[in-house]
């Protein structure tokens, strides 16, 4: 069964991920954002008025058609508020952001064992990790909201985006930073960038609003991607849309969504740190490479597929399809 285009879904769905969820209630349903402790409702976010900020008590009063879980513990926050459960009460797919931790090559995800709550995982290198046994496993990539062409690569450093970098530490490539550092300096965004100590090149930039992040991140010659082991993270898509080049450590996901006329993508440290060097010294191969990098980001991460895929998968859903 498929819903006529105009049908509009009641969709459940916590902001735990401002990017991720910027994009999805771009859609053509109602989103219903649960604010509080666990949740962080609109925060202020210049969304469309079909994202809604909506209380517990709200949910139980007003109901919904489908509810998209991003934690585990959503399922007995679902219980608890609304007497409902995932996947056999009320239609439900499950938002997987993460990589898999611990034995990775064996690692079974917790929904594994059902066969009723679809996974939707966010990158193929995601999938491919996870064991997902009996779960349907789908991969809707990411999408993002065009931030618009705002590079100008006036600044010789190198754009960093990375949250709590302190505290995450090699998993984001944190003790990468001063031998990147040695080629150029950098300026670091994020959630926590303060607490970091490394040196006069490594320039804690704060956590900016989105608008001002894009624009003051768009100002340096690249982006520098150092993750070695999250989810393909957003930020990187979001420079590639403002027209950056890239220089990204060669795991997760980065390889397939960096082509290589976009930037270089490397698992050797001293390749990467030359290509820092060299974007630096050539800023009219770095306008080119970041030209290659939006028209990538246009063509596969962009805003329409993304909500068509959901779209999909969300009228499968409830319309009690597989």
């Amino acid at each position: 069964m498929m819903w006529a285009k105009e049908h509009r879904l009641r969709v459940l769905v916590w902001h735990v991920h401002g990017s991720w969820t910027g994009a999805f209630v771009h859609g053509r349903h109602e989103y219903l954002l649960p604010g509080g402790e666990w949740g962080l409702g609109r925060a202020g976010r210049d969304w469309p008025g079909t994202a809604r900020e909506v209380s517990p008590e709200e949910l139980r009063a007003g109901g919904f058609d489908v509810v998209v879980l991003q934690r585990p513990e959503e399922f007995e926050l679902l219980r608890e508020w609304t007497g409902l459960r995932a996947g056999q009460d009320v239609p439900a797919v499950y938002a997987e952001h993460n990589t898999p931790t611990g034995d990775v090559p064996r690692t079974r995800h917790f929904l594994a064992d059902r066969d009723d709550i679809p996974l939707a995982h966010v990158t193929h290198f995601n999938q491919l990790m996870w064991d997902s046994g009996r779960a349907p496993a789908v991969v809707i990539e990411h999408g993002v909201v065009d931030p618009g062409a705002r590079y100008t690569g006036e600044e010789p450093s190198a754009g960093v985006v990375i949250n709590e970098p302190v505290r995450r530490g090699r998993a984001v490539g944190t003790d990468l930073l001063p031998a990147f550092a040695e080629a150029a300096p950098l300026d670091v965004y994020g959630i926590g960038v303060e607490k970091l100590d490394l040196g006069e090149r490594v320039r804690p930039r704060g956590d900016l609003g989105q608008e001002d992040l894009h624009t003051s991140v768009a100002r340096s010659r690249l982006y520098l991607h150092t993750t070695r082991w999250t989810s393909l993270g957003l930020s990187l898509i979001e420079a590639m849309h403002l027209g950056m080049p890239v220089v990204a450590t060669a795991t997760t996901e980065a390889a397939r969504a960096v082509p290589r006329e976009a930037g270089v993508v490397s698992a050797d440290v001293a390749e990467l740190t030359q290509a820092v060097r060299e974007l630096i010294a050539e800023p009219e191969l770095a306008q080119r490479m970041g030209k290659n990098a939006r028209e990538h980001a246009l063509a596969h991460y962009g805003l329409d597929a993304f909500l068509r895929n959901w779209d999909v998968l969300l009228d499968r859903v409830v319309g009690g399809g597989s």
